[in-house]
């Protein structure tokens, strides 16, 4: 017999192996749910879901599960599990409701499902208005919109939504755009035309130009709307992700046809509360000076604090205030936690300084 054939494993052995790890596996997952209860237990009789997530500890949780990783498993699998188990045992007090920008089979929903696992109840909205007027009433306990594409920029709805809205940032979601051509065609020739929202075929025109260079090019409200056109349609295909393809039971005739790799949508998470800290934060503040329309060194004045104090900005962009024409209000993404130094000492000189000012939201940094 030869050297390899003796050294080699017995295949029933490594089985049983397998299946006495999935057992105590699955008796720490129960034990762990066990714990959960115990939580709910310990706080007594609450109002509904929301009053029992915690996502400063969750962020905290998910941390520590990278830190742990060594492999063979990538970090993202390793995040994904984990964040289902934390989700089920949630669930067990009450399923959370989670608002968010439809309709079903979009990225928002994907986005929804990696940040809150699928142990929840997803509800589709049409527009981000209605999503931010679902949880201001509690009919949402928390919703979930689009802010921001690496490639295609803001979603200027969202930032204006925070002008009115009482409602807090509670967290922040960084998706990888993954576009497919979805349809039920069996070749490329017998595509006449494509139905997608008009960002998702900005961000694959490179590859629908060389590929499909005379393909009609359809602007639709969502990429669930062109998919369901594509469903319905001969010669029609759609462009979303995967999810989109099992809502709406199309084939996915070609993986990631987006022209750049590194294409990300940035989602933020809305409640009704401000979060305490989780260590690795994230503060999003909305403020204006008293004249910034002619006024000499607005801006200058507004960032002067967070120099002083040596608190890094992330992101700046300004809007229309919609006070009077050219007035402009400005949104800052800060790191740290708007109740901790150095940020706390460099908001309280700001405030000083502006005619507006408004803590959107302090919150854990996407865990990846």
């Amino acid at each position: 017999m030869a050297k390899d054939e003796k050294s080699a494993p017995d295949l029933g052995e490594i089985r049983q192996a397998i299946d006495d790890i999935d057992e105590r596996i699955q008796a720490l997952i129960s034990e762990r749910a066990r714990f959960a209860q115990a939580v709910g237990l310990s706080k007594g009789k609450l109002d509904s879901a929301v009053d029992y997530y915690r996502p400063e500890r969750e962020a905290d949780v998910l941390r520590r599960v990278l830190e742990r990783n060594d492999g063979p498993l990538r970090d993202e699998e390793m995040l994904r599990l984990f964040r289902e188990i934390m989700s089920a045992c949630l669930a067990q007090q009450e399923p959370l409701k989670i608002g968010f920008l439809g309709p079903e089979g979009t990225f928002t929903q994907t986005a929804v499902f990696k940040h809150f696992g699928h142990s929840v109840r997803a509800l589709p909205f049409h527009t981000i208005d209605e999503v931010f007027q679902e949880v201001e009433s509690g009919a949402a306990d928390f919703g979930v919109v689009p802010i921001e594409n690496s490639t295609e920029g803001s979603v200027n709805n969202t930032l204006d939504m925070f002008l009115t809205s009482p409602l807090k940032i509670g967290g922040e979601i960084e998706l990888r755009i993954e576009q497919h051509l979805l349809g039920n065609e069996a070749g490329l020739d017998k595509i006449e035309r494509i139905c997608a929202h008009e960002q998702s075929l900005a961000q694959c025109r490179g590859w629908l130009r060389e590929h499909l260079p005379h393909v009609e090019l359809i602007g639709m409200s969502s990429n669930a709307a062109g998919a369901r056109r594509a469903r319905d349609e001969d010669g029609t295909a759609a462009i979303g992700p995967d999810v989109a393809a099992d809502v709406y039971d199309l084939k996915i005739l070609f993986n990631n046809i987006e022209d750049r790799a590194d294409n990300a949508t940035r989602f933020l998470v809305v409640g009704r509360d401000l979060l305490a800290a989780s260590g690795e934060d994230k503060t999003t503040i909305l403020v204006s000076a008293e004249d910034t329309a002619g006024g000499s060194g607005v801006l200058f004045r507004l960032l002067q604090p967070f120099a002083d104090h040596g608190v890094a900005l992330t992101r700046i962009e300004s809007r229309p205030s919609r006070r009077k024409n050219w007035d402009y209000v400005f949104f800052f993404d800060l790191v740290g936690h708007a109740e901790e130094s150095p940020v706390a000492e460099a908001l309280a000189e700001l405030k000083e300084r502006s005619s507006l000012f408004k803590v959107l939201g302090a919150y854990p940094t996407a865990v990846n």
